[in-house]
């Protein structure tokens, strides 16, 4: 069985899109529309804007969407999914290509979630930190006991968490992790505690612009960030996609189940190459690859 695996923030690179721009005629249409539905033409900073332009977390994560969504398009008759994730943002990017979201829809809405992310990180300042070589639990225990807000966040592989939270609660917990064993516990350049409660201002906002959206019945099941489990009905995905900002990404455990339901080939749409690589810390008998554009006379 296919199951077709989708990037989040973290992904993006100078230059990205182009190829597909350049070699596309669906996708020179796609990206002028989201020029369009942006109000500002981000095709200028993904083809040709410095790394740090891309760094904006209103840019990035409409860029990386675009990418990964824009790509999908472009893959004609092979692009035939049995199931698929995204990684945080990604689930976005799934949700468009599995049929339960609009282009347009997914991209407002990816759009609308990264400006309330945004704002949610200007009112306390809060960061995450990727703790290596630790087993799930003992992350967990050290998290609870630590003062103020600190939280697993992104359990993207066995023995490779992302915990996310207050600045001070973090650098208290880094501590402590490397007191019991971590081999690295450090802080991450990212502009706020994505996927904590302090992103409870976002997940309301959020809530009200996905509550608004219609969604269709998906081709095919989305194994969600919340519940790691094969999700069809379109109330529980947009229950999941509110709840998604809070709660933590649960990528190791969706994989997991995705493999036990069938799964023989992870393919990663989008930019990078992160996914393949988490999909063979997981289970390195897993089969990966990288979606490739087809080109058009």
């Amino acid at each position: 069985m296919n199951a077709y695996i989708f990037p989040g923030q973290g992904a993006q690179f100078s230059g990205m899109g182009l190829d597909l721009y350049e070699n596309a005629p669906e996708a020179q249409h796609l990206f002028e529309d989201a020029n369009e539905i942006l109000g500002f033409n981000i095709t200028d900073i993904m083809f040709e804007g410095t790394a740090e332009a891309l760094k904006e977390t209103k840019v990035t994560q409409p860029a990386i969407f675009l990418h990964s969504v824009i790509l999908a398009k472009t893959l004609g008759e092979s692009f035939k999914p049995d199931m698929v994730a995204g990684h945080s943002l990604g689930e976005f990017s799934a949700l468009v290509a599995n049929g339960a979201l609009t282009f347009k829809d997914g991209l407002r809405l990816v759009s609308q979630r990264a400006k309330a992310m945004q704002k949610a990180c200007e009112i306390q300042p809060s960061t995450m930190a990727a703790v290596l070589g630790l087993e799930d639990k003992v992350v967990e225990d050290i998290c609870a006991k630590t003062e103020g807000i600190v939280v697993a966040a992104n359990y993207n592989c066995p023995g490779q968490l992302v915990i996310s939270g207050e600045i001070d609660a973090i650098n208290r917990a880094c501590e402590a992790m490397k007191e019991a064993g971590a081999r690295r516990a450090l802080v991450l350049p990212v502009g706020g505690a994505f996927h904590s409660p302090m992103m409870e201002p976002a997940r309301e906002e959020l809530a009200a612009a996905i509550e608004n959206t219609n969604f269709s019945k998906p081709n095919c099941p989305i194994y969600q960030n919340v519940t790691a489990n094969a999700v069809i009905k379109e109330a529980e995905i947009k229950k999941n996609l509110i709840s998604q900002l809070t709660a933590p990404v649960r990528w190791t455990q969706s994989v997991q189940q995705m493999i036990a339901d069938g799964a023989t080939l992870f393919t990663e749409v989008g930019p990078g190459k992160v996914l393949q690589g988490l999909v063979k810390k997981i289970n390195r008998e897993a089969q990966t690859a990288a979606a490739k554009i087809e080109t058009k006379a």
